[in-house]
C-alpha cells in the first residue's frame, strides 16, 4: 500500500493553487472563514491578509453554542508571525450574533479562532512571546518583535494568570516563607513555596502577618486545605511567625538554618568590629572569621592561621559559632537538645554581650529550632530561586510594578503549564 504524502502539491501540471487558498491553508482557517485579499509591500516590509467569511455565514454562540447568523459586524486588525522578515497583520470584520437560547446569551461578539477575544495579537504570536520572555527581558523582546512592552506585559499577565487558576495545591504539605527586594530601599515580595517540588505558589507584595492570611486565602482557592500543610520553614520574623500561628495552627513550624546561623555570624562579626579598634590586625579579616575553614583559599587560610591564633574575643567567639554548627549533626533530637543545652549554658558565660544575645535568640525560638530534626527542611530552594528572580530583575534593570515582578517570579519558578499553540 503506497504511503500517504503528508504535502500537499501546490503547482503540479496546469493544476495550480491560488494564493488565497494556500493562506487560508497556512493560517488553519476553517468554514465560514476564508482568505478575501493579500496585500504585500516590500517598501514598508509588511504583509496584510484581510480575511471574510461569505453573506449569511452562521457562527456559534461563544455561550451555548448555537449556530447563528450574523448581522453586524466590527473591523480589527492582529499582529502575525512575520512572514520571512515582514511583519504580518491578519485584518477581519468581527460579527456580532443575537442569540437567545442558553443563559447569559443575547448579543454577543464572535470568537476568532485565530486570537483570543480582546488581544491584538493571533495566538501564534502570543505562543512566540511567551518563549521570548522566558529567555530574554521583556524590554529586549519588545524592541525585538517592535511592540510596546506594555502590550508585552498584558500578554505575560494573561497567560500566568491563566494557568496559575488551573494549579492544583491540594497536596502542599511541607511550605518555605522568604522574601526578597522588589526594588531599592525597603520594598519587598513574599515567596510562598512547595519546598518538596521546588515550586512557587504565591508572590505577596511586603512581608508582614497579612501575607500570611493572604497565601492561605489563595491556598485554598487552589483546592489546599490549611490543616494539610505539616511543616512551615521561614527565618525569625515576627510577623512570619505570628502569621504562621493564626492561620495554620496545625503545622510545625521550623526555622531555617541558614538565617540562625546567620544571626551567628553577625554577632561574631560585632564582636570582630568592636575589638579591631584595639587590635588593628583584625582589620579587614570579616570573611575569614564568617566562611567555613574549608572554604578559605590558600591565601585565605595561611592569613587565617595568622590571626585565629591570638587571644581575642573573636577567637572565641569563632569557637563558639563553629561549635553550634556541631547541632545539625547530632545523632536525634534528644541528643540534639542536650548539646543545644549546653551550647546555650556556654554562650550565655562567655561575657561576649553580641553571642549573648544571639544565644537568647535562639532560647526564645527554642522548639522551632530543634523541630528542624523532624522536618529536616530549610529554605536553601527558596535561596535559590531568589537568586533567580534577582538575577532576572537585573537583566531587566528592574520592573515599573511589583505585579510585574510577582509574574515574572511565576513564569521563573511557578512550574506553570500554559496552554499555548505550536
Amino acid at each position: 500500500m503506497e504511503e500517504e504524502n503528508p504535502w500537499q502539491i501546490i503547482d503540479k501540471g496546469d493544476i495550480a493553487m491560488d494564493q488565497n487558498t494556500l493562506f487560508a491553508m497556512a493560517l488553519g482557517l476553517e468554514e465560514p472563514w476564508l482568505v478575501k485579499e493579500i496585500r504585500f509591500s516590500a517598501k514598508e516590509r509588511r504583509l496584510d491578509i484581510h480575511l471574510d467569511f461569505p453573506r449569511g455565514g452562521g457562527f456559534s454562540c461563544p455561550r451555548c453554542g448555537k449556530k447563528s447568523k450574523a448581522y453586524d459586524t466590527t473591523d480589527k486588525v492582529w499582529r502575525h508571525l512575520n512572514f520571512f522578515q515582514h511583519e504580518c497583520f491578519l485584518h477581519a470584520r468581527i460579527p456580532r450574533i443575537d442569540c437567545g437560547e442558553g443563559e447569559g446569551c443575547g448579543i454577543l461578539q464572535v470568537e476568532v479562532p485565530w486570537a483570543r477575544p480582546q488581544s491584538s495579537f493571533t495566538l501564534l504570536f502570543e505562543a512566540l512571546l511567551m518563549a521570548l520572555v522566558q529567555q530574554m527581558p521583556v524590554a529586549a523582546v519588545a524592541a525585538l518583535v517592535g511592540e510596546s512592552d506594555q502590550r508585552l506585559w498584558r500578554v505575560l499577565h494573561h497567560y500566568v494568570a491563566k494557568a496559575r487558576n488551573a494549579v492544583d495545591m491540594s497536596c502542599v504539605k511541607v511550605v518555605g516563607i522568604d522574601e526578597t527586594s522588589s526594588r531599592k530601599g525597603h520594598n519587598y515580595i513574599t515567596c510562598f513555596v512547595d519546598l518538596n517540588k521546588s515550586q512557587i505558589l504565591f508572590v505577596a507584595e511586603g512581608r508582614g502577618k497579612n501575607t500570611v492570611e493572604n497565601f492561605r486565602d489563595d491556598l485554598v482557592r487552589h483546592h489546599g486545605q490549611t490543616d494539610k500543610v505539616e511543616h512551615i520553614c521561614c527565618d525569625l520574623s515576627p510577623a512570619y511567625i505570628s502569621g504562621v500561628e493564626a492561620t495554620f495552627s496545625e503545622a510545625a513550624l521550623t526555622f531555617d538554618r541558614f538565617h540562625i546561623m546567620k544571626i551567628i555570624n553577625n554577632a561574631v562579626d560585632t564582636v570582630r568590629r568592636e575589638e579591631s579598634k584595639d587590635k588593628p590586625e583584625l582589620r579587614r579579616t570579616r570573611y575569614l572569621w564568617l566562611k567555613n575553614e574549608a572554604n578559605l583559599t590558600v591565601k585565605q587560610q595561611a592569613q587565617f592561621e595568622s590571626v585565629r591564633n591570638i587571644r581575642s574575643k573573636t577567637a572565641r567567639a569563632y569557637q563558639l559559632k563553629v561549635t553550634f554548627q556541631e547541632f545539625f549533626v547530632q545523632k536525634d533530637k534528644t541528643i540534639a537538645e542536650i548539646f543545644l543545652r549546653k551550647w546555650y549554658s556556654w554562650a550565655r558565660r562567655s561575657r561576649l554581650e553580641p553571642m549573648k544575645a544571639a544565644a537568647q535568640t535562639v532560647r526564645s525560638h527554642w522548639n522551632g529550632v530543634l523541630n528542624w530534626y523532624d522536618s529536616r527542611i530549610s529554605n536553601g530552594v527558596l535561596e535559590g530561586i531568589n537568586s533567580l528572580i534577582q538575577a532576572a530583575k537585573a537583566r531587566a534593570r528592574g520592573y515599573r510594578s511589583v505585579r510585574n515582578l510577582a509574574t515574572m517570579a511565576y513564569l521563573i519558578a511557578g512550574k506553570l503549564k500554559f496552554a499555548l499553540p505550536t
